[in-house]
């Protein structure tokens, strides 16, 4: 099964991306994976307290990706799966890509700043001719009406 892997972070766009994803996946017999990066720099603590920190950032994690997880049952009717990766999000990104063959489209929110659409997307497009699998960036601004007319 063809699955559309979502970037969950913290930002605003983060939600059409989520949004986008789930109403392919549901349209096309798909599935969803959200993938969240926790960075290395986080845990640069006594080991003690690194672990307790990496602890809770997973369970932020995993709050966070309910929220989301439960519209997307209770509305699309896809079932997401969360993974949780360490390490800085530029390779993890593309290390998870190339280790998930199921994974068949990458899908991003652009932020609507004017300091551009975001530092992934901006990385990702200088580096897409290298990218395993194809790249739809959802504008952060896009309403929610407009994204149902298109997918």
């Amino acid at each position: 099964m063809r699955k559309f892997l979502v970037i969950l972070d913290d930002s605003r766009e983060c939600l059409n991306a989520m949004r986008f994803a789930a109403m392919r996946a549901a349209k096309t017999g798909g599935g969803v994976q959200v993938l969240s990066i926790i960075a290395p720099d986080e845990f640069n603590h006594w080991i003690g307290v690194g672990n307790i920190m990496r602890e809770e950032a997973r369970e932020r994690i995993t709050v966070h990706f309910e929220v989301y997880a439960k519209w997307m049952r209770d509305r699309q009717g896809v079932d997401p799966e969360l993974v949780i990766r360490e390490g800085d999000a530029m390779p993890e990104i593309l290390a998870h890509i190339n280790e998930n063959p199921d994974v068949g489209v990458l899908v991003l929110g652009a932020g609507s700043e004017k300091n551009g659409p975001g530092p992934i997307i901006s990385h990702l497009m200088r580096a897409s001719s290298t990218l395993a699998v194809p790249m739809t960036i959802v504008p952060g601004e896009m309403s929610k009406d407009r994204l149902e007319e298109i997918t």
